[in-house]
């Protein structure tokens, strides 16, 4: 396409999305576009200040606000998340990935704030969703699309002391979890909700108005119609008037945010920068760092695709595909959002629709997209 605003019309006038909202960064050159409307009732037309639930893009976020108090001193990678949540101090694993949840042995090291970080704490979502010990990270735990009915933090913790690991601690890349652990970790450790450490951490310094755990009356106008996938056609899955309106019972520190274009972008720039004003450039250096092993990568290329996983996002290792970078680190959100940067052309890529995906795979929209910002950047 020859610019972005003609792609993301393409993809409107496909039926694949009722709007998209993207932007394409080169240090101070920003490219920016929206097609398409708020919802498919013949609304107001999509415009860049438009607010999303951007869902797993909130991950890195929540990676760089650990690692602020790893600054603080408040925290340490190699420290047992049981100082801060003890509840999880003495975890059990299943004897095989298949075996039943009471078939287990005790945990051979304790769960460190680094495992969190690099998803390999044992919790969380394999290739295989069916197994025994990842049931109840869905039926009580709520890890899914929407965490409306999941319970508060401290309630949430309890249960998650039951279920058990899938495996050894530091041993296996698992997908999700860790981030809502990460998420609850960060308001024992800091005294705040996690909502208000991000406010004040993130959100302010950085100046993001428009990011937050829920969407305030004043902001509802610029808020889109959510929609899922259903026959041939999107049906809702969450209006402006729904549950992201209200302060969620638990801030999903995995998917929780809502989000515009230009929040995630200058996000994205303190990552280019460094980590300035927030982040010494050591932490943003092991945050968009690989640190899994091959076989880790090899497991879990269900998710990753080939790539490997720094803090809270992927990272480019394996160059595949016209779009892939060494070094390209972001993630995308289940909700149909994108977001990365690529330290080698100072780009930030960011594509936000309202169409949720129907599993971890890569979408040709998402390829599409990935290919312009890629092309753009060599251009």
């Amino acid at each position: 396409m020859a610019d972005l605003t003609s792609l993301l019309q393409s993809f409107v006038d496909e039926g694949l999305v009722p709007g998209a909202v993207a932007l394409v960064a080169h240090g101070d050159d920003v490219e920016v576009a929206a097609a398409g409307g708020m919802d498919l009732e013949g609304g107001a037309p999509m415009t860049p200040a438009a607010i999303f639930r951007v869902a797993s893009i909130t991950k890195p976020i929540t990676a760089a606000a650990a690692m602020l108090l790893v600054e603080d001193g408040v925290l340490r990678l190699d420290d047992p998340i049981s100082r801060w949540l003890p509840e999880l101090a003495s975890p059990s694993v299943v004897r095989r990935p298949d075996a039943p949840v009471d078939d287990v042995v005790p945990a051979r090291r304790p769960i460190t704030v680094e495992d969190l970080q690099t998803f390999r704490a044992g919790w969380g979502f394999p290739a295989d969703f069916s197994l025994p010990a990842v049931q109840p990270l869905f039926t009580e735990l709520g890890q899914g699309p929407s965490t409306d009915g999941v319970p508060e933090p401290d309630t949430w913790v309890r249960i998650l002391a039951g279920v058990p690991l899938l495996a050894q601690p530091g041993e296996t890349w698992l997908y999700n979890t860790c981030s809502d652990v990460l998420g609850v970790l960060i308001s024992r450790a800091s005294g705040q909700s996690l909502p208000e450490f991000l406010a004040e951490r993130v959100f302010e310094p950085l100046g993001m108005a428009d990011t937050g755990f829920h969407v305030p009356e004043a902001k509802r106008g610029r808020l889109t119609t959510a929609y899922r996938p259903e026959g041939d056609g999107l049906v809702v899955s969450d209006p402006p008037s729904g549950a992201i309106t209200r302060p969620p019972t638990f801030p999903s520190g995995a998917g929780g945010l809502v989000s515009t274009a230009q929040d995630w972008l200058a996000f994205g720039r303190m990552l280019l920068a460094g980590g300035e004003p927030l982040l010494s450039p050591e932490s943003v250096r092991l945050m968009t760092t690989d640190h899994l092993t091959a076989r880790q990568r090899a497991d879990s290329a269900l998710f990753l695709e080939g790539q490997g996983w720094g803090f809270g996002g992927s990272v480019d290792v394996e160059i595949s595909q016209p779009w892939e970078v060494p070094g390209r680190y972001g993630w995308v959100g289940g909700t149909g959002t994108s977001a990365h940067v690529v330290p080698t052309t100072g780009t930030v890529a960011i594509l936000l629709t309202q169409r949720e995906m129907t599993g971890p795979e890569s979408t040709p929209m998402l390829h599409a997209f990935w290919t312009y910002a890629a092309g753009s950047a060599r251009s």
